[in-house]
């Protein structure tokens, strides 16, 4: 987890912040909210004007790598005192509280599981709105990593409730490592060093790609190794339905040199080992398949493998579903490894 400079943590120093398997306090109550919706607690004269287009801004922007543009949360205001008077909101995962005040501190304070489990809230106690935005933009990357480990977190929690134990105990004698996935899953195909996961449903399907090799050097880290390797192993295992198909990376390019579907990268702290996320879109070459993925390539504990997980969504209607809550829930699969 990134140092957090001045932010001040009011939570217990036994909780970790940055572990999406951390086990919730005794008694919290279930926490509240959609998937990837954001709470965010301000008075109308606080959210409005620069304020408010900051904030849609920051998290009302599109979900990077998905091919048709979704919001990266559904952003909700509350005002402060609907907020303090109403325990289902303050029950809510994810929450901005935003008090406005010429006597605060100019500070933000970070709870979590304060009301609920999973949750987060941030406290920004700021002299006026000025300095709000200022905070915004610099504990942006913070809030965001903080977000999205609650809404990991939430996803998990469901999905130990109906946890498949029979996939997860194949996956831990496979290559040493869990996962975990819920009863609605099954393993599509398993070969040496490598497992596919799926769940078929109606309107979508979702999957996990699970590939172990072992570990040479450095450049497995690399943006054109990455996508080689995903392009290969969804080649060879992931069929398409037609003729002379079949499924890779969405790699092509505009004329002046730009992928046409965005692919981006960045190194994450995935539990604490060295791990590159990429982000973009996959296709099937000669159908019409497609839709988005991310990937997580990580080296083991031992320094001995390289670990890739690629979560994959195919959702071609997008209602009642959405692609960006359907790749929470391979995304958090992916962040549910336990060495």
């Amino acid at each position: 987890m990134k140092k957090m400079l001045s932010l001040m943590l009011l939570v217990a120093l036994t909780l970790s912040a940055c572990n999406p398997k951390s086990s919730e306090p005794p008694k919290k109550k279930g926490s509240s909210g959609k998937t990837l919706e954001l709470m965010i607690v301000a008075d109308k004269d606080v959210y409005r004007g620069e304020t408010k287009a900051l904030i849609d801004s920051l998290f009302g922007r599109p979900q990077i790598g998905l091919p048709v543009p979704e919001k990266m949360f559904d952003i909700v205001n509350i005002p402060v005192s609907s907020y303090k008077n109403t325990e289902m909101f303050q029950n809510h995962r994810n929450i901005i509280f935003c008090d406005v005040n010429p006597g605060n501190p100019d500070k933000v304070y970070m709870h979590i599981d304060e009301y609920a489990a999973p949750q987060v809230v941030f406290d920004f106690a700021v002299k006026d709105q000025a300095s709000l935005r200022d905070m915004l933009r610099k504990y942006e990357h913070h809030i965001l990593d903080q977000v999205y480990n609650a809404e990991h977190r939430r996803v998990i929690k469901a999905f130990k409730g109906m946890e498949n134990f029979k996939i997860n105990e194949a996956i831990r004698k496979q290559f040493g490592f869990g996962l975990m996935f819920s009863n609605e899953f099954a393993i599509a195909k398993q070969l040496d060093g490598f497992a596919w996961i799926r769940k078929e449903a109606k309107d979508f399907g979702i999957g996990v790609l699970v590939d172990v090799f072992p570990y040479e050097n450095q450049n497995v880290f690399d943006e054109q190794h990455i996508l080689d390797r995903l392009d290969t192993i969804m080649k060879r295992n992931v069929p398409s339905n037609a003729d002379g198909s079949y499924t890779g990376i969405e790699r092509r390019r505009d004329a002046q040199g730009n992928y046409l579907a965005p692919i981006t990268l960045r190194k994450v702290d995935f539990d604490s080992n060295y791990c590159i996320e990429t982000r973009g879109c996959w296709r099937s070459f000669g159908d019409f398949m497609g839709g988005p993925y991310v990937s997580y390539t990580l080296l083991s504990p031992d320094k001995k493998n390289v670990i890739m997980l690629m979560g994959y969504v195919y959702c071609p209607r997008n209602k009642p579903w959405t692609k960006r809550d359907l790749l929470m829930q391979v995304e958090s699969i992916c962040w549910s490894i336990e060495f």
